[in-house]
């Protein structure tokens, strides 16, 4: 199976094949700034699992714990992957939302929930991990 995710205006895609290796929803500063919302769902792909990008985009380099090269469309300046030195290293993350539908299984874990904003409640059955 093969799934495709895209920014905003559709000139940045980028398709993968196969369900995600982690598919997650993060609290942490960072992604909460990355999105403007109250998180980041996030889903990982190992590299190999990449079989196209389509479009230009532009970098920007994130430095510190988690060093990141976010890709985003320089037309509509949506974030649509990331590639990761640090933690995810061989994997490529990728916004969930960017997903056409709902073509991506349902998130199973949340990370970061000492920052997880205290109106927000998950499924008992996803992995909770701080």
């Amino acid at each position: 199976m093969t799934r495709e995710a895209s920014c905003c205006c559709g000139d940045l895609r980028i398709v993968v094949e196969g369900a995600p290796f982690i598919n997650g929803i993060c609290h942490c500063e960072d992604c909460k700034k990355r999105t403007g919302s109250s998180f980041g769902w996030s889903a990982y792909f190992y590299d190999a699992k990449i079989i196209d990008t389509v479009g230009e985009t532009l970098v920007y380099n994130v430095r510190g714990e988690n060093p990141q090269q976010r890709h985003f469309c320089k037309t509509c300046g949506s974030t649509v992957f990331w590639k990761s030195s640090g933690f995810f290293a061989g994997m490529t993350g990728i916004a969930g939302a960017c997903f056409a539908g709902s073509s991506l299984p349902d998130p199973d874990l949340t990370l970061s929930n000492e920052n997880k904003c205290a109106w927000l409640t998950f499924p008992e059955t996803w992995t909770q991990s701080l």
